[in-house]
């Protein structure tokens, strides 16, 4: 699915400002599958607690679900209720899918006769909905991923091919192929290149049940690279997030840059 609306791109930047207080999130019912005819459910919201939908739904208007040999697969039975999204996806290929919400959108402040004006939504309703003389206009713009991935019998790569756009994931440990006890490698790029410095969180599920994050904090290399050592199977959210100066239009000055991954531990 694309970007069809106002209100999704609302929603999205929405989610951008408050992913600092509550966590989003793809949750699948298992990542790895082996079979006749095997299906995966996600559930996909925001909330406080990991991964117990408490708050939000994630809207599933920029849903993008890649399969393995890089083409696109359909998500079947989407539903949204009042505090998660959910869609089940039929694994017809063998190998990794990619499952992502891709989020781009800008919103703008401005002062118009002594008040505070604000805005939210694309490039494409920016020169009709914001007065570009306004007094003191500020403009961001917004990229956002969340993703998991899961696979149907042996692991692939086609699916986990850079698309230049955000933060993205590199993995050389395959992120279907994590255990506990075992150090996992990442990389993170901005638009294709090495992000240095950038802090990653890391926190298993299950917090709703113990007094602690039990947060892991890990910081990209000179290379974008990091290191990160799993000590318990479970479910885990991976966070992070930069700004920079970087807009891709002359009103967008600022650019706020977030991605979120699921991604499961299993146990040795």
């Amino acid at each position: 699915m694309k970007i069809s609306s106002f209100l999704a791109v609302a929603l999205v930047l929405t989610l951008s400002q408050i992913a600092s207080a509550h966590k989003v999130w793809l949750l699948p019912s298992q990542t790895s599958l082996s079979g006749n005819d095997p299906w995966v459910t996600v559930d996909a919201a925001v909330s406080n607690d990991l991964f117990y939908f408490n708050h939000f739904p994630l809207r599933l208007d920029n849903l993008v679900i890649t399969a393995p040999d890089g083409g696109s697969a359909e998500a079947q039975n989407p539903a949204t209720g009042k505090y998660r999204s959910v869609f089940d996806v039929q694994l017809e290929q063998e190998g990794t899918y990619r499952i992502a919400l891709m989020n781009q959108g800008f919103f703008a402040s401005w002062v118009e006769d002594g008040a505070r004006k604000r805005w939210r939504g694309s490039a494409a309703s920016f020169a009709t909905e914001v007065p570009t003389d306004a007094e003191n206009l500020k403009v961001t713009e917004s990229v956002g991923r969340i993703e998991t991935f899961v696979t149907n019998g042996a692991p692939s790569k086609e699916a986990l091919k850079l698309t230049g756009v955000g933060i993205e994931l590199v993995a050389a440990t395959h992120p279907n192929d994590l255990y506990a006890g075992e150090k996992s490698q990442f990389q993170l790029l901005v638009e294709g290149k090495p992000a240095a410095g950038l802090e990653i969180e890391i926190i298993r599920g299950g917090t709703r049940y113990r007094d602690s994050q039990e947060e892991i904090i890990a910081t990209t290399d000179e290379n974008g690279e990091f290191t990160v050592a799993f000590e318990k199977p479970g479910m885990y959210w991976l966070s992070t997030s930069s700004q920079d100066e970087k807009g891709k239009t002359a009103q967008a000055k600022n650019r706020r840059l977030s991605y979120a991954a699921t991604l499961e531990v299993l146990p040795q």
